[in-house]
């Protein structure tokens, strides 16, 4: 688990983290949170960019991939503003996954 912390401010504002050891595929799962003033400026999508950039150059990393509620429409923005496809709901959730290369449309 890392902390956001807010530049300006040096205040610790969220964090973000991996849900688990990678799966045994080389899956791994993203989480991640800001609390609520500080929503809406770009810091989630910020922090997962580099969370996902990093967990990729990992060895044995192949994927990443997130769940969120339906309703939280501000993860979902921040999942595919940085390129998660949404694979469907399960278990209550919205399930997402990076590709590093765009799906096929054939």
């Amino acid at each position: 688990m890392w902390v956001i912390v807010e530049r300006e401010s040096r205040t610790v504002i969220g964090d973000i983290g991996f849900i688990g050891p990678p799966g045994d595929e080389g899956t791994v799962e993203i989480g991640f949170s800001v609390i609520p003033d500080r929503r809406g400026r770009g810091y989630a999508t910020e922090a997962a960019r580099a969370l996902v950039d990093w967990a990729l150059r990992q060895p044995g990393v192949g994927s990443v991939v997130a769940g969120c509620d339906n309703e939280n429409v501000p993860s979902i923005r921040t999942l595919e503003r940085i390129g998660f496809v949404c694979l469907g709901e399960r278990d209550g959730q919205l399930r997402w996954r990076f590709d590093t290369a765009p799906p096929d449309q054939g």
